[in-house]
């Protein structure tokens, strides 16, 4: 397991296994650990937020989102271990993990009862899974309410917290939070848990083949996607194209 540079932001070249090793040591050390997700969205995001660039370099683990990442990898010719890992096949497999492990989970994120449906999904795949809390994510991210939901928390006292408040406020609320909670292991998730729960259908094979599983998503949510995607991924490529040809933002590419 080692780390790539796409744009200058970390992105963990791992196995499946070796991630999951990565959390239970985590775990085992008192954390916090955090893993973050790499996909065209959330570096464009850094791109606007140095905030967000730094968290994704200092953070334990940035697996593989998007196809977007690995063929930027391709183009600067990092290799990228492990393929991508998309968390609607990631969640199965890693519930598995968790519980074979004995880790404890805390589902946070999502509308009203979304974030309860998915943990008995998941519970269902893996019946020892040990999920100690599951919460909406429609809460006040600062002030009592806040408070109220960090105290939930510490109360559960989860080994590995998912955050799906959707990018970048899940990244947000941890940088802001953690230092309050008693989780080991931080993992953002976005909109994940609307596929465990089965509110989301996942894209037909032929769009999975293809690399373009954005494309469904932009069919499934035209408004959310035409920024996200249409603007989004023409833009992330421009950028990688320009670190290829050797330009890096905020130094100079030529030689006088």
């Amino acid at each position: 397991m080692h780390d790539v540079s796409i744009l200058g932001l970390k992105v963990t070249s791992a196995t499946l296994d070796e991630i999951h090793q990565a959390i239970s040591r985590i775990v085992a050390s008192g954390g916090p650990g955090f893993v973050l997700s790499a996909n065209v969205h959330g570096f464009n995001l850094a791109r606007e937020n140095p905030w967000l660039a730094d968290f994704y370099n200092q953070a334990d683990l940035v697996h593989v989102d998007g196809s977007g990442i690995l063929l930027a990898g391709k183009i600067l010719g990092r290799k990228i271990e492990g393929g991508r890992l998309t968390w609607a096949d990631w969640a199965w497999p890693l519930a598995d993990y968790l519980a074979k492990e004995g880790h404890r989970l805390f589902l946070l994120g999502g509308p009203e009862g979304l974030a309860a449906e998915a943990a008995e999904k998941l519970v269902r795949h893996a019946p020892g899974l040990n999920v100690v809390g599951a919460h909406h994510g429609y809460f006040a991210k600062e002030g009592p309410e806040n408070d109220r939901m960090v105290d939930l928390l510490n109360q559960a006292a989860p080994d590995v917290l998912w955050v799906g408040l959707g990018m970048p406020l899940q990244e947000r609320w941890i940088l802001d939070n953690h230092h309050r909670l008693n989780a080991k292991v931080y993992m953002v998730c976005g909109a994940a848990f609307r596929h465990m729960a089965g509110w989301l259908k996942r894209s037909p094979e032929i769009f999975i083949r293809l690399h373009s599983e954005w494309l469904w998503l932009l069919f499934q949510n035209p408004s959310r996607g035409l920024r996200r995607y249409l603007y989004g991924n023409p833009a992330f490529l421009y950028h990688v194209v320009l670190e290829k040809l050797g330009w890096v933002p905020g130094r100079s590419s030529g030689g006088g």
